[in-house]
């Protein structure tokens, strides 16, 4: 049985993924940890290919975290410069793919050129529909939600929220992800079975999913598995199944 077999509630929407373990796979192979990056973004175009097909109408990528900037400069510089050659190559696929593409996390750490080109491609592929692709750079979900809780603070100083009235609605719509829906499902590759301060907020009731291949290996037939695995959960929120 394939996910596409399932019905629409039993299918993720929105998916998130930590792409972990680039750097381990080159390393394996004796190669530097560069190398696995560039293979790890290539393996990006086949998932996001394959996800319209399976159903998943979002999906979201943790490219770079606001603790990476902790790694090698030269890790860092080799990653950056990824990220910007794989917009540019992309461009013209996602707009005849119809993949909407969007960044979130906090843009003022980057460099210029990098900001002006997320900004170009954000206008372009803005009215695509397909599929919504979301690239986690300079995200953190602590460092979010302090972005966040700024922003209603200073609502709250000007007199515009009383903070007596401020709901989850309020947080949810003063963070980046303010206009997606919440992940149904976390997959994480690489075997590491924890979140790494991603989507916090969001995940409160995702599904997880925790896989030993390295982000390089991970194929749309490794992808399909697990949403028909998450297709066989019974998801509550909190409830209880009835009869």
């Amino acid at each position: 049985m394939a996910a596409d077999d399932f019905p629409p509630d039993r299918t993720p929407l929105h998916v998130a993924i930590i792409m972990d373990g680039n750097g381990r796979w080159a390393t394996q192979k004796g190669w530097p940890r560069l190398v696995g990056h560039r293979r790890g973004a290539e393996r990006v175009k086949h998932i996001v290919e394959a996800c319209p097909d399976l159903g998943v109408t979002h999906l979201t990528l943790y490219a770079f975290s606001t603790e990476n900037w902790k790694r090698s400069t030269e890790e860092v510089i080799g990653l950056m410069t990824i990220f910007s050659a794989y917009i540019r190559s992309e461009a013209k696929r996602m707009s005849a793919e119809g993949v909407r593409l969007r960044f979130i996390g906090d843009r003022t750490r980057l460099d210029k050129r990098l900001q002006r080109l997320m900004g170009w491609i954000e206008a372009r592929t803005a009215e695509n529909t397909r599929l919504n692709l979301t690239v986690a750079i300079n995200y953190g979900g602590r460092n979010e939600l302090m972005r966040a809780t700024r922003l209603l603070a200073e609502r709250a100083a000007e007199g515009r929220l009383d903070p007596a009235q401020i709901s989850e609605d309020d947080i949810a719509a003063a963070l980046d992800t303010h206009d997606l829906p919440d992940p149904d499902l976390l997959i994480r590759t690489s075997g590491e079975a924890r979140v790494s301060n991603y989507l916090l907020w969001q995940m409160a009731y995702a599904e997880y999913e925790f896989t030993p291949t390295l982000w390089p290996d991970f194929t749309p037939e490794d992808l399909d598995n697990i949403l028909v695995k998450f297709g066989a959960r019974e998801r509550r929120f909190g409830g209880v199944v009835t009869a």
